[in-house]
């Protein structure tokens, strides 16, 4: 994949999370993004799975924080955003996916999973990136091409490859929204 790309990709993320457009992201950014899930899912945030969450998303705001120097009340420019995340997400492969992003990942399919099967189904998938923005003609088609063995559902690891996947070049299937 080629760098701008892979940029364009890290700045859609970014600008995901930048709720007031303002250039910098912080905290609140991260934890709105938690809180939408929480609500598209009706899950109350001090509920076991709420504050599973909420932490999963506190612990990577802060590890950027730190990363960039800005402390746990600070805030994260763009340029930092991606020179960190490229730095400890892709070039680190999945030894830094699976520390910085696997257990946010973790924690929203424990939501998603509302019928308790460790999978997520069509329909929790859809309630999951409704939440997240993204429309359900969207959601649809990513589902099934995510589902590669036609099961029906997505398991916890299907659903972390994909993300990483996505993060290293590998497939062009975002789960962000537009």
């Amino acid at each position: 994949m080629t760098a701008s790309v892979q940029d364009s990709r890290l700045k859609r993320r970014f600008e995901l999370w930048d709720n007031n457009g303002d250039g910098a992201i912080d905290r609140s950014d991260y934890e709105s993004e938690a809180r939408r899930i929480l609500q598209g899912f009706g899950e109350q945030e001090n509920s076991p799975k709420g504050r599973a969450l909420l932490s999963a998303y506190t612990t990577m705001w802060e590890s950027l924080a730190d990363k960039a120097g800005s402390g746990p009340q600070g805030q994260v420019t763009l340029e930092q955003f991606i020179q960190i995340t490229e730095r400890e997400i892709v070039q680190a492969g999945d030894a830094g996916f699976d520390r910085n992003l696997r257990p946010s990942i973790e924690a929203i399919v424990d939501i998603a999973d509302t019928d308790g099967d460790g999978e997520v189904s069509s329909a929790e998938f859809k309630r999951w990136m409704r939440a997240a923005g993204v429309d359900e003609r969207q959601a649809e088609q990513s589902f099934k091409q995510l589902d590669t063995n036609h099961s029906g559902t997505l398991s916890v690891e299907e659903l972390v490859d994909a993300v990483r996947d996505y993060h290293q070049g590998k497939h062009d299937i975002s789960l962000l929204g537009n």
